[in-house]
């Protein structure tokens, strides 16, 4: 795997862990009466018939739908979710008169991802999905199925449900706006940069459109935009710096690398200002990220071979005040973005990467104010990212 393809996936796949964590909070349930205590957990016995050997639940065989519902219930409430997963599952598979039978499906979905086991969350919210005409459960299973089909990288899939959820016109338009920015972020996960960044601009489109910005959670246009940024920051991984290509090629490709980080920070920028405090920090982030990462490319290059020593050492120092430039933008940014962070109390592994990174370049800073930049070790000077 390249260093792009790290940094990528080590942000695009929090999209999903923050979606689950919204999204499973508490589970379903139907009807009012009180809970009972959860019995405590036994494992399923195996019963051996000659040379075959069947899995038989007899505890859970002895309670009905009703006692089952109650105690996986009290159990998801535990984060017991291993249990929860059991007993909702049994009222799924043996219980299929059962008032209860939906929510378990879907509660049992919830706590197979909780406990990262897609496939088994996938089996779960497949049979409640419906993204074509589903309403209620049938329509946020729909979402869940693209969820875990994300995980186990079946991005085609993901995005062709995606799409059938984001044409429809009887649902709200924050439900199609959610389905357009996630089909964007699988169709990117999957390579298809050019088709993703046309997906995200619909999305972005069909927000701006929209007489009551209230509408939509802030949470999909602020994703939306800090995924385009993604898109122009993958694009500016892409461009190497090689200085015995000569100083006009090393210029040229200086200055389109620049060019695509401020592409990338355009968007970072609109992310921020559209609100939402996590897509806010985790979008301040990464523009502190790419100064960082520029500062590196041009401390770690050295001058093209066709200068002498003379201009090879005018060189280095207009590179330097160059440095000098790059390191105090990136700090001020890391500095504005824990500020919001602190503001709003948002806590997030972009919040403390920001915070380790801000440490480091001032020490950069502070080593280049006495002579010539220090790069940084070798481990760290790979990937700030990874």
């Amino acid at each position: 795997m390249t260093r792009s393809e790290r940094t990528y996936e080590s942000v695009s796949r929090w999209f999903w862990v923050v979606a689950l964590g919204l999204g499973v909070a508490a589970c379903r349930t139907t009807g009012t009466a009180a809970r009972p205590e959860a019995p405590a957990a036994a494992a399923p016995q195996e019963i051996r018939f000659d040379a075959v050997t069947v899995t038989a639940d007899l505890e859970l065989d002895k309670l009905n739908d009703e006692e089952l519902f109650a105690a996986a219930t009290s159990f998801f409430a535990e984060n017991d979710f291993k249990q929860a997963a059991r007993y909702f599952g049994r009222i799924a598979d043996f219980h299929p008169d059962s008032v209860h039978r939906r929510a378990a499906l879907y509660n049992a979905g919830l706590a197979h991802q909780r406990l990262k086991e897609w496939e088994e969350a996938w089996h779960r919210f497949s049979e409640l999905s419906d993204p074509e005409k589903g309403q209620g459960d049938a329509l946020d299973a729909a979402f869940r199925v693209a969820e875990t089909q994300y995980h186990l990288e079946r991005y085609d899939d993901a995005v062709r449900l995606l799409a059938t959820v984001a044409a429809r016109r009887d649902i709200p338009v924050n439900r199609r706006v959610e389905a357009q920015v996630q089909q964007g972020i699988c169709e990117l996960e999957a390579g298809q940069t050019d088709t993703a960044e046309e997906t995200l601009r619909k999305a972005l489109t069909t927000y701006e459109a929209l007489a009551d910005k209230d509408e939509v959670d802030d949470y999909f246009p602020a994703q939306a935009h800090f995924f385009m940024g993604e898109l122009y920051r993958l694009h500016y991984e892409g461009v190497k710096l090689e200085p015995a290509q000569g100083a006009d090629k090393l210029a040229q490709d200086l200055n389109y690398k620049a060019e695509l980080l401020l592409s990338a920070q355009g968007h970072y920028l609109r992310s921020i200002r559209v609100g939402n405090g996590y897509w806010a920090t985790a979008a301040g982030s990464q523009i502190g990220a790419m100064y960082e990462d520029l500062y590196h490319h041009m401390v770690n290059s050295p001058a093209p071979s066709e200068l002498n020593a003379e201009e090879a050492q005018v060189y280095r120092q207009e590179l330097r005040k160059k440095i000098r430039v790059l390191l105090t933008k990136s700090i001020n940014i890391y500095e504005r973005t824990l500020e919001t962070a602190e503001r709003i109390g948002s806590q997030s592994a972009f919040v403390d990467r920001t915070r380790e990174s801000l440490a480091k370049v001032k020490a950069l800073l502070l080593a280049d104010a006495d002579g010539e930049p220090v790069p940084l070790p070798p481990d760290e000077d790979a990937d700030p990212h990874s």
